[in-house]
């Protein structure tokens, strides 16, 4: 019998994900965790080691498909790809049901409760959501669509602000409308001079 795992990791990760997405890292028992990923108990401790072990692994799945996603929203200039950006999470009418806000959010409100390496992930997940605004800001100036003397890592943290407020706002019911607006009146903080 080989030692690799005789279950799906990735469909136990997406289940888990489910779990702490739902009800947060304190909150999310290792009794909700075996019930939703199908694991026993002996398992999960095996592969994952602890709780923490599978937010982890979870995180990161998370943040590697959220990633995946705004990497690959780009258009013709940094101004509209800032904005393509910001729509593409616009939220929409799905068949799938997931849970409201953002994972990464989430896990950022809850650093009290997290392991070392819960917040070093949490943390790193929001830092690579931001740097991927500064990229698009950053070949924008070099390419002479944005003045020299903007500040961009001011404009990355603003228009990160912003996706964050797309992403969480509709749990307390900020419509797909609404939110489409605020994007309008995010975009007039483009740095004039250049479109």
């Amino acid at each position: 019998m080989s030692g690799k795992p005789q279950y799906d990791e990735i469909a136990v990760l997406k289940a888990a994900m489910g779990v702490f997405w739902r009800h947060g890292y304190a909150n999310a028992s290792v009794s909700d965790l075996t019930e939703a990923t199908g694991l026993s108990r002996s398992s999960l401790y095996q592969r994952f080691h602890d709780k923490g072990g599978l937010f982890s692994e979870s995180l990161q799945l998370y943040t590697d498909r959220v990633l995946t996603r705004m990497r690959s929203t780009r258009a013709h200039t940094s101004k509209a790809s800032v904005e393509a950006l910001l729509r593409e999470f616009l939220p929409t009418e799905s068949k799938i049901k997931r849970p409201p806000g953002c994972l990464i959010s989430r896990s950022n409100a809850e650093q009290e409760d997290l392991t070392a390496a819960g917040k070093l992930a949490a943390n790193a997940a929001a830092c690579q959501q931001r740097q991927i605004f500064m990229e698009i800001l950053t070949r924008g100036q070099l390419e002479g669509e944005i003045e020299q003397n903007v500040d961009l890592n001011l404009l990355a943290w603003y228009y990160f602000g912003i996706l964050q407020a797309i992403v969480n706002l509709p749990s307390v019911g900020a419509t797909s409308q609404t939110l489409a607006r605020l994007i309008d009146v995010a975009m007039l903080a483009w740095p004039q001079g250049h479109t």
